[in-house]
């Protein structure tokens, strides 16, 4: 079956392909759709449950939607929700396109220099994955997973590792993997991360 998946990211697009095959997944850009919802919710469940209704109010068919980010314990949670238009300290949320690159390098600043203040060893940086993901039958039928995947931030520039995945990837270590997320192999990351148990999940109910 075709499954629409609210969302116009390319690399979120393969990871979906990957966990719900055999199904195929479709996004609005491959429909020749314009799809740009406003994601003004304040928690992950609610911008999923956004997108999720944008895309169905234009399909009539079911949808999956998810969103998801990096929440850092040492900056009270964030950036969580703005994880993809973040900028770093003091620097206001904004649509600019930085690189993943650039977005890492300012959030591994600003929790260094948060922890350093706290007295906490950057080894010892507790952050978090977490994917709301959303099938959305209708207005009045969904279902919404939440999943996460715990790690620690890297302490140094040179412990950023792994050419995998997407994101914030390359910065979150897995001590019980000794690497970063963006080392795992593809079937090793859908297995344990966030997007993989959730979207394991809601293949259940599929």
């Amino acid at each position: 079956m075709i499954i629409y998946a609210a969302t116009g990211n390319l690399h979120k697009k393969q990871e979906l392909q990957q966990l719900f095959a055999p199904h195929t997944v479709s996004i609005p850009k491959d429909q020749g759709i314009a799809f740009d919802p406003e994601e003004n919710g304040s928690s992950f469940v609610e911008n999923s449950l956004i997108k999720a209704k944008a895309l169905y109010d234009i399909v009539q068919k079911p949808v999956i939607a998810d969103d998801s980010g990096i929440c850092v314990d040492v900056l009270d949670g964030r950036p969580g929700i703005y994880s993809a238009r973040y900028q770093g300290k003091g620097v206001p949320v904004s649509d600019e396109k930085i690189s993943d690159e650039q977005r890492n390098l300012k959030l591994l600043e600003e929790a260094w220099e948060a922890a350093d203040a706290a007295g906490i060893s950057r080894d010892q940086i507790t952050a978090r994955f977490v994917c709301a993901m959303v099938l959305y039958l209708g207005p009045d039928r969904f279902y919404c997973i939440q999943e996460t995947i715990e790690g620690r931030l890297v302490e140094s520039l040179d412990k950023i590792s792994g050419d995998g995945g997407f994101g914030y990837d390359p910065v979150l270590y897995l001590p019980e993997y000794g690497k970063t997320i963006a080392d795992l192999t593809s079937d090793e990351k859908n297995a344990i991360s966030h997007r993989g148990k959730a979207a394991k999940k809601i293949a259940g109910l599929l």
